[in-house]
């Protein structure tokens, strides 16, 4: 099993030159931790996160320091710190030394790559651009369908379904589909994740019924919370 297997498909990014509130308001109301950041060219450029604005939140709080100062005496890393908690800009702010992975990518690499950098998620790519996004719950997920834990590749049937899936799931009226995650095997799907309603989580079953090839469909979701909503 491969990155293209069980990678989130719908990639909610930010461009280079956005502004932070921009990228602010694309993970509240998509309810994502972290973005992609890319440049005109589609290509990954870094990522921003929660963590990256926590790191404002908490330096803007503490006792300020006399950066010119520091910059004077040649303490460089001041004004960089400057930058990131001053700045509007998602490109002064967001991770550059992103580590990533290509769609072909074993599952079980991934896995030793998000252990070994202590990360939650890894963009997937292919030549440079952004096609998905593997997390540890897409990891979870994965194993949780595998009969006894064995770790089996794809069939090109099931590849081809589950984007057949991916473009179903599009046309789910009001379905925050970079919350929803799903594996194939043997023409039945398993579905995980979350939504705002049961008739909602039946729009998704049903829409994943409907697409040719499917013959079950095992779904797992939850639900997202009420302050998620603004309610």
């Amino acid at each position: 099993m491969r990155a293209k297997d069980i990678m989130t498909t719908s990639v909610v990014s930010v461009p280079l030159e956005g502004k932070l509130e921009e990228a602010v308001r694309l993970m509240l109301d998509n309810h994502v931790s972290a973005l992609p950041v890319i440049d005109e060219n589609d290509e990954l450029k870094g990522l921003v996160s929660e963590g990256d604005l926590m790191r404002r939140v908490r330096g803007s709080g503490g006792l300020r320091r006399s950066w010119w100062l520091d910059i004077l005496n040649g303490a460089g890393d001041s004004a960089k710190d400057f930058i990131k908690l001053k700045s509007h800009r998602v490109k002064d702010v967001m991770t550059r030394e992103v580590v990533s992975v290509e769609e072909d990518a074993p599952v079980a690499d991934i896995a030793r790559l998000l252990e070994k950098h202590r990360i939650k998620r890894v963009p997937v790519l292919r030549s440079g651009r952004v096609i998905g996004i593997v997390s540890r719950a897409n990891l979870l997920h994965a194993l949780s369908a595998l009969p006894e834990g064995a770790m089996q590749e794809p069939t090109e049937d099931d590849r081809a379904l589950r984007l057949r899936i991916n473009e179903a799931l599009k046309e789910v009226p009001g379905a925050a589909v970079s919350l929803i995650n799903y594996t194939v095997e043997n023409g039945r799907a398993a579905v995980w994740g979350v939504a705002e309603s049961d008739f909602e989580e039946n729009a998704i079953r049903v829409a994943i019924e409907n697409v040719p090839g499917v013959n079950a469909v095992d779904v797992h979701m939850g639900r997202l919370p009420i302050w998620v909503y603004g309610i």
